[in-house]
Parts: C-alpha cells; sequence; structure tokens
C-alpha cells in the first residue's frame, strides 16, 4: 500500500517527471542516488511552476511535512533573498538563490547531453544538487562548479559532502569560466544572461555545448543550446521557456521614473497617436521575449489602478526615450504618448506586428548565435535574424 509521504516523496516526483519526458531513463540512477532533500534548507519559500513569484516561508522545524512535500513537488525553492541581507518569515525584494524546479534541471541536463568522461563547467553551484547529479553521473572528477556567493558555496559543500558528493567547487565571478581547467566539453549555467560571456564560449571544446537561461532587456527568457565550432563561433536552438535568477555581475538597475521627466509632469513634450493592439495583449513571456529581440535597451513597467485600467510604460535604458499606452478594459483603441529621441510604442507596436505575420512563433522556432561581432537571434534558420532596431550595428546583432 502506498503511503502519502511516498506519493509526495521521491518516488511521485521520479513519476511525475517521467510522465513529461523531462527524467529519462540514463538520469534516472542519478535521481535516486542523490536525494533532493540532502540540499534543500530548512526555511525555503516554493516557488510556482512558471516559476515568476514564490509563496510563504516553509520551515523543516515548524512544519516537517509541508518542508517534504514542498522538496517533492514541481516547483523551483528560493532559498535566499537579496544576496542573504533578508531576514525574518516574510518575502524578501528579489530572489537570489534557489533550488532549481526539477522539471527544468532534468530538462536542461537532456539538453547538455553529457557523455561518461565529458568535462562539465557549472556556473551557479546554488544548493549544489545539480552538480552533485552531474558528479554522479560523470564522476566528481570532471565536474567543476563555481558559485559567486561564498556562503552558498559553503552550503553546497556541506551537502554534497553529506551525499558522498565531491565535485571541484570554486568561489568567484563565473562569467571568465575557468581558463587553467579548459578546455570543457560542456558548460551550463543555472542563472540566466542576457549576453553569453565569451570566455564560456573559448572554453570550451569544438563540438561541445553550452547550455543556459537567455533572456532579454525587456522581459521573457528560454534557454539556449549552443553547438561551439571549430572557429570559436556558437549556434543553436531554443529549446523552452525559462526563469532563472540572473547573472550577478549582469543584473541591471532600473533607472527610477524621474531620470525620464526630469521634474516635468507627464505628458511633457511627448506626442500624442492611438493604438489597436491592446497593451494586455503583449504581455505574455513568450511576447514580452519577442519584443525584447526587436527593441534593445528597453524595458517596461505597469502602473495599475483599482477599476481595472493600467498604464503600461516602455523606458530606454539610457533615460532618455519613454512611452506610455493606456489600457481600458472593453476598448478598441488606446492612447498613447511617446517622448525621446525612440518612439518605443511605436517599435513594441512593430515587434509585435512582425511576430503575429509571422504565425507567432513559440520559443522553439527561434535560435541564437555568439560570434566575434556579438549575439545574432533568429527565426527558423541562422541565416535568418530577427530584425533589430540596434543603431550600432545591423540586423538582430548586439554589439559587445
Amino acid at each position: 500500500m502506498t503511503t502519502r509521504k511516498e506519493e509526495a516523496g521521491p518516488a511521485g516526483l521520479a513519476s511525475a517527471l517521467v510522465e513529461a519526458g523531462a527524467l529519462t531513463s540514463d538520469w534516472l540512477p542519478a535521481f535516486q542516488a542523490v536525494p533532493r532533500e540532502l540540499f534543500v534548507p530548512d526555511r525555503i519559500w516554493p516557488g510556482i511552476a512558471d516559476g515568476t513569484r514564490q509563496t510563504a516561508l516553509v520551515d523543516r522545524a515548524r512544519d516537517p511535512e509541508a518542508w517534504f512535500r514542498a522538496v517533492y513537488s514541481d516547483v523551483p525553492l528560493t532559498t535566499q533573498w537579496d544576496d542573504g541581507r533578508h531576514t525574518g518569515d516574510g518575502l524578501g525584494t528579489t530572489p537570489t538563490s534557489s533550488s532549481s524546479m526539477p522539471r527544468m534541471a532534468f530538462s536542461m541536463l537532456a539538453d547538455l547531453d553529457v557523455q561518461e568522461g565529458h568535462r562539465v563547467l557549472e556556473i551557479g553551484t546554488g544548493t549544489g544538487w545539480n552538480a552533485g547529479l552531474l558528479a554522479h553521473r560523470i564522476g566528481g572528477a570532471n565536474v567543476l562548479s563555481v558559485e559567486y556567493d561564498a556562503d552558498v558555496s559553503k552550503a553546497a559543500l556541506r551537502n554534497l559532502r553529506a551525499a558522498g558528493l565531491a565535485p571541484l567547487l570554486l568561489v568567484g565571478d563565473g562569467r571568465p569560466g575557468h581558463a587553467e581547467s579548459a578546455p570543457f566539453d560542456r558548460i551550463i549555467a543555472t542563472c540566466s544572461v542576457g549576453e553569453v560571456p565569451r570566455a564560456w564560449i573559448e572554453q570550451t571544446r569544438p563540438g561541445g555545448v553550452v547550455v543556459a537561461p537567455w533572456g532579454t532587456d525587456y522581459g521573457g527568457e528560454c534557454v539556449v543550446r549552443l553547438v561551439v565550432g571549430g572557429d570559436r563561433t556558437a549556434s543553436g536552438p531554443f529549446t523552452r521557456s525559462s526563469a532563472f535568477m540572473r547573472l550577478r555581475q549582469q543584473r541591471t538597475e532600473r533607472p527610477p521614473f524621474d531620470a525620464y521627466f526630469r521634474g516635468r509632469e507627464w505628458p511633457a513634450d511627448g506626442v500624442r497617436s492611438v493604438t489597436t493592439p491592446a497593451p494586455a495583449d503583449i504581455g505574455g513571456w513568450l511576447e514580452q521575449f519577442v519584443i525584447g529581440l526587436h527593441v534593445p535597451g528597453a524595458f517596461w513597467r505597469a502602473e495599475r489602478y483599482d477599476d481595472g485600467t493600467y498604464t503600461l510604460w516602455t523606458y530606454s535604458t539610457d533615460t532618455e526615450s519613454w512611452a506610455s499606452a493606456d489600457y481600458e478594459p472593453g476598448a478598441s483603441e488606446y492612447a498613447v504618448v511617446q517622448s525621446g529621441p525612440r518612439r518605443l510604442w511605436d517599435e513594441t507596436e512593430a515587434a509585435f506586428r512582425w511576430w503575429e505575420e509571422h504565425d507567432r512563433p513559440g520559443f522553439d522556432r527561434f535560435g541564437l548565435t555568439v560570434d566575434g561581432a556579438g549575439e545574432r537571434a533568429w527565426l527558423d534558420s541562422p541565416d535568418n535574424p530577427v530584425p533589430r532596431r540596434n543603431p550600432g550595428g545591423g540586423p538582430g546583432i548586439r554589439r559587445r
């Protein structure tokens, strides 16, 4: 007879992951030998399946059954807020370390396609679970994991020792990779990037693979699987939607509202117009990703009101341009105001129209090429770059 704990435990999670196609037979022994519970601290904030928000604290000392259920649920678990500065039981401001959603962890390991004898560099040790899974699969001597936060790395080391595993852990900035240990057959990042560090490509053997969550300035993110060529370029498709914490050295500070208006009142010198795409239609994770590919150096905020209306603000990161679009339920046209050298709403609308004209492609139809000129996103094949507004370069190119 199956007990409730067994249903909520490793066997139940394994069954769910196998059924979802994330946990394959080659990774099942590692899943069974490297229990997630050994890598989860006593205080956690479980997430939800899409990975974009956290729920209330679960404390093992207060409710061990709830903690166990959370550990063996297919959700991410926030383990640190605000780079460790957060105290108390409530939610912090920004989650800064976690145990990844198991379905995502094993899907990315499948993308990585490690084989016996491969050497792997991991960026972002976190709790150590992913490094432990790799160490069980290919041996600890073949796994090097870099973590920026010394306290997080110490906790991961304790977890790995408790599990009887010994990958090499280093504390430091993951962007330069680790040239002394290169070349690697595989590199995997368990944090998201807005630009793939050149060192990761240069330290991967020709034919090797780099797997990393990649997101735009505007929003949206998905996992990219790059195959490195003999000329030290890399190219490959996006494989699935993701929502990871950003590599600390690539975090962006958003300028405040006053930086754009400089003491003036809205609409300041803004030019008024109307638009037909509803601001609500462009707010999904995929839509944000597509807009971000087309519209570099821009981000959005929403100002919501009690009657269900809201204003979607779009800002350029250089503080020179802004746009506002007012959403009203049931309306067929929406008021827009734009200011600055860039017409940000026009750019946003053009990106949305392009996406519609191409039959609303999903994440898996897009890909990325990384070479000496920067990064180039494409649709369906590398010779079909996504149009990108970039005064300093050609279509789809992000300059370094």
